[in-house]
């Protein structure tokens, strides 16, 4: 078994917004798209050693609460597995809309995906 095995994709608590204040900012002095199924709220990260982070809101409108986890799960994951494409360190707050609750995982992939390239955050491909 080889010890140097594909890097592991995982979502620290130092790469989550957790704070009320980081959420504001990112709303008041950030830029924002709605994509589909997802609000894409985001800002420069203040220092560089931050890194990238995320933020995820699901309010009471998108139903009950399985189906508002089920929403912060899905757009948890979809960050995590395309975290490595983002260019620069942000602060990215994605806030699931209404017609997050009937959605497939390729179909919330989709539009995140589409919002980051909206807003010029993916990576340039050679």
């Amino acid at each position: 078994m080889s010890a140097a095995g594909p890097a592991r994709q995982t979502l620290p608590a130092q790469r989550r917004l957790r704070a009320p204040g980081q959420f504001a900012r990112a709303r008041e002095e950030g830029q924002r798209v709605a994509c589909g199924v997802l609000i894409l709220n985001w800002v420069g990260a203040r220092d560089v050693a931050s890194g990238l982070r995320l933020g995820v809101v699901s309010s009471k409108k998108i139903g009950p609460a399985n189906v508002r986890n089920r929403a912060r799960r899905l757009l948890r994951e979809v960050f995590r597995r395309h975290q490595h494409e983002i260019g620069r360190p942000v602060d990215l707050v994605l806030v699931a809309r209404n017609s997050i609750a009937r959605k497939s995982y390729s179909e919330v992939e989709r539009d995140f995906l589409k919002a980051l390239r909206q807003q010029g955050l993916l990576k340039a491909t050679p």
